[in-house]
């Protein structure tokens, strides 16, 4: 509203000079004292009359504006009491929702010496950063899968007492409980000084029973997540403890539902550790919000390493290999589009000032450099529960409502790049197309209908830069050359067809095609249109879909395609 009253005051001043030349001009031959200048006598016209009063009607225009500001200061004020209040709030109802691990110690102690007992073994439990705090139902849910990891400590990893001193180790056995914060992670570390995973008891009992051809050579490293698998047992009998097949299935599970990770190492004969990942609380979380072709899609911060900026040019080169990577910090990412993810039928690497985003996921030997269409925003978002139909749904953990009320899918990023791997080693083997987005240049007088043009071609595959009048569209033409222009004829400074003339004779622009849109209909006109080589003429008011129906014919022509 300012940049109109100053417009307006412009256009006021302007309007008053040319009105008292004018006066100046009609009256200079009356018969008056010559004394006087005709503006120091009462002879105004009507015209001086309306400027004087449109003078007025700006004035009070000022008021209303200087009015309206102090309103919106003011409610920016209240806004910013309202956020800082409604944070303090949403504060105080988390930390009513926080609990301390402590208050669990008492009950897995109890625990340790009750399963102790029952093997014939001694153990004692011992927990690190046990003042740490997590969401009351995050406890609730990981304590069924820390009792279960120290029951396998105890009968599985821990070995009896005349073993461990043979062996050089105390003869009461240690399972140790560390937490500490990452981040928005809670890492609680379940670790024990036994035995350690029996790999080669793992190899064999996986198959036994068909988990693994014969002979193979799995790495180690997977033959330590073949525990994690339904039904898998190494105990040689079944007891109240162990030997059902029954347990990290759950406990991977679990962790898996409340959006955590697990990972597992093992050394035989010094102990076995399982390192557990948990949001601090299930409420809220922060995210990354990208857009994959038409769908948006929120990704936990906790679950990314980064966010890059790769170049079109270093994208292509890596296309051309058979196994397209990415390094960053010394480390290796395989490069993917998250379309091929998430059932993109042909996913496609759109890409803007000459770079594509990549988000760096980091899960050991499937770490990816995931590439989006766009990162729309980094947000805070309350998490929703998806509710028992959905939530088996691989690679989806939860959902979230935005603010504008679009639902929006929460992806479990670690889990499908681990789980896509075979979709990846299909599609990699062609190279994915880079989609360039053709250029439009708007040119027009009128603000309304360059910010409509450009609202309606951006969201049908363009970019677009516009311009007020031809002298505005030349100077934009020095830094970039449009695929396409559309030009309206009636304008200051420089009207249509002279910024057509313009263009036709310059031969580095002489090929863009250039659709003319104006009132001005008729058949000179129109004549004059094609006499400068316009391609198209469309009159005002026009539909939409017989501008897009010219602006992709013309493109086409050009072999561009609208994506």
């Amino acid at each position: 509203m300012e940049q109109t009253v100053t417009r307006l005051r412009d256009q006021l001043l302007n309007l008053e000079n040319e009105t008292e030349a004018q006066i100046r001009h009609e009256h200079k031959d009356t018969a008056v004292d010559k004394d006087f200048d005709p503006l120091e006598l009462d002879r105004y016209s009507n015209i001086q009359q309306l400027s004087r009063a449109l003078a007025e009607s700006a004035s009070d225009m000022n008021s209303l504006k200087d009015l309206m500001q102090t309103v919106a200061s003011d409610a920016d004020t209240l806004l910013v009491r309202q956020s800082r209040a409604t944070a303090e709030l949403q504060t105080g109802l988390m930390r009513t929702r926080m609990v301390p691990f402590q208050k669990c110690v008492p009950r897995l102690t109890r625990l340790v010496r009750q399963v102790a007992t029952e093997a014939n073994k001694r153990a004692e439990l011992a927990v690190d950063g046990g003042a740490a705090e997590l969401d009351r139902q995050v406890l609730d849910k990981i304590l069924p899968p820390l009792e279960h990891m120290i029951r396998n400590a105890i009968v599985h990893g821990v070995e009896d007492s005349k073993q461990r001193q043979a062996d050089g180790k105390p003869a009461v056995g240690s399972i140790t409980i560390r937490l500490h914060r990452d981040g928005a992670e809670m890492v609680i570390d379940v670790a024990d000084d036994g035995a350690g995973l029996d790999i080669s008891a793992i190899r064999r009992k996986a198959t036994e029973e068909g988990l693994l051809p014969p002979d193979s050579d799995t790495e180690d490293a997977t033959i330590k997540q073949i525990i994690l698998k339904s039904g898998f047992s190494t105990a040689n009998q079944i007891t109240q403890s162990a030997g059902r097949g029954v347990g990290m299935d759950v406990v991977a599970n679990e962790v898996k539902q409340l959006g955590g990770s697990l990972d597992i190492s093992s050394i035989r004969g010094q102990g076995t550790n399982f390192m557990i990942r948990l949001p601090i609380t299930l409420v809220s979380t922060q995210a990354l919000i990208v857009r994959v072709g038409r769908e948006i899609y929120a990704l936990p911060l906790p679950t990314i390493e980064a966010v890059v900026r790769i170049p079109v040019s270093d994208i292509e080169v890596m296309q051309s290999k058979p196994n397209p990577q990415y390094e960053y910090n010394e480390q290796t990412y395989d490069l993917q589009h998250l379309g091929v993810y998430v059932g993109e039928s042909s996913p496609e690497f759109s890409q803007h000032d000459g770079f594509v985003s990549a988000i760096l996921v980091s899960a050991k030997s499937y770490s990816t450099a995931v590439l989006v269409d766009e990162i729309v925003a980094t947000q805070e978002i309350v998490v929703k529960s998806m509710g028992p139909q959905l939530a088996s749904v691989p690679g989806i953990s939860d959902a979230t409502i935005l603010g504008d009320g679009r639902v929006v899918l929460i992806l479990d990023i670690k889990s499908l790049v681990r789980s896509g791997v075979s979709t990846k080693t299909n599609v990699t083997k062609e190279v994915l197309p880079i989609v360039h987005r053709p250029l439009a240049l708007v040119v027009d007088d009128s603000i309304t209908v360059r910010r409509v043009m450009e609202r309606f071609l951006e969201r049908n595959g363009l970019q677009v830069v516009t311009a007020k009048d031809g002298i505005d569209a030349i100077k934009i033409m020095a830094d970039a050359k449009p695929d396409i222009i559309l030009l309206d004829v009636e304008m200051p400074n420089m009207n249509g067809y002279e910024f057509a003339t313009h263009v036709r004779h310059n031969k580095e622009f002489s090929d863009v095609p250039i659709i003319m849109i104006t009132s001005l209909v008729g058949d000179k006109h129109r004549a004059r249109a094609i006499e400068l080589g316009i391609d198209d003429y469309i009159g005002k008011p026009y539909q939409d879909d017989q501008l897009l129906d010219a602006i992709c014919r013309l493109l086409d022509d050009k072999g561009i395609t609208i994506h």
